[in-house]
């Protein structure tokens, strides 16, 4: 605002209040005017009309009996049309907003648990937005905005909600981790039980084809040999297997002797034990 002489410049987005021997006369609007002096005019003040902010900064606690700190940014302007009231109504506007968003705040924090109002920060602006429009129209100003913009727990409450949340996550990754390694030994039991099934059958089938062949075997040298019976030809083979038998076991690098009966009925017995265990087999394939 510039002034020479009689005169008054009143800048944009402000309003100037005239008074006439100390006693309102007038509200100047943004420009050139004329004060004569000499007439008892003078200029009281000028009020902005631009939109301003305050943040407030209230401690209250929850319903929950958690101490919280709420950040509330307030925009608010005053009226054109309503100027001679907000100059002359109110000495200190900042400190009536902050009363009254203390007031409100603390009257609908406390019925709400913690979480309940970090999920109701819009319930809680428009509260404040609502009595602060309602109170601050009286004196000419408007409220633009209402935000919470921050609820803020005591330290120790935060870490502690931090725990509780580790906490929770940790349990879902344990709950997790063990149904996947539950998935894991089922897939692996499932898996061995399928290989001794097919090994059963692989050494099952062997098994038949080896007394075939024996049975082949038997029948054939019977039939080329008069005068030897059964018995006889399938002892001379089963002896001949378990000599091979012993043949590659000795032959493996892991194994350097080998100890076998060596008494005269020694062929015999081990024929005998051969044949037997190689029908118990079939029987019990049977």
């Amino acid at each position: 605002m510039g002034q020479a002489l009689c005169c008054v410049q009143v800048d944009q987005s402000t309003v100037a209040v005239k008074e006439q021997f100390g006693r309102f006369d007038d509200i100047l609007s943004p420009g050139c005017h004329c004060l004569p002096w000499c007439l008892g005019y003078q200029l009281a003040g000028t009020l902005s009309l631009r939109v301003q902010q305050i943040d407030v900064r209230c401690e209250t606690k929850t319903k929950d009996n958690v101490f919280v700190t709420v950040v509330a940014s307030i925009q608010y302007r005053a009226l054109a049309d309503k100027a001679s009231d907000a100059f002359y109504k109110l000495s200190n506007t900042k400190a009536q907003i902050q009363a009254y968003v203390f007031d409100v705040i603390r009257a609908s924090v406390p019925k709400m648990e913690l979480d309940s109002a970090f999920e109701q920060k819009n319930e809680i602006a428009e509260s404040v937005e609502r009595e602060l429009a309602k109170a601050m129209s009286a004196y000419g100003y408007e409220i633009v905005q209402t935000l919470i913009v921050d609820i803020e727990p005591d330290a120790q409450v935060k870490r502690a909600m931090n725990e509780i949340n580790a906490a929770a996550r940790l349990r879902v990754a344990a709950t997790e981790k063990a149904e996947a390694e539950k998935i894991l030994q089922i897939k692996r039991a499932e898996g061995e039980a399928e290989s001794k099934y097919l090994s059963g059958l692989g050494i099952a089938r062997q098994r038949q084809a080896i007394v075939d062949g024996l049975r082949d075997s038997v029948i054939a040298f019977s039939e080329n040999v008069p005068g030897t019976s059964a018995k006889d030809v399938m002892d001379m083979v089963l002896v001949t297997q378990y000599f091979d038998t012993m043949k590659e076991i000795g032959a493996s690098s892991k194994s350097s002797a080998v100890f076998i009966p060596h008494g005269p009925g020694a062929v015999r017995d081990i024929a005998s034990q051969i044949r037997d265990g190689l029908l118990q087999g079939q029987n019990a394939q049977i």
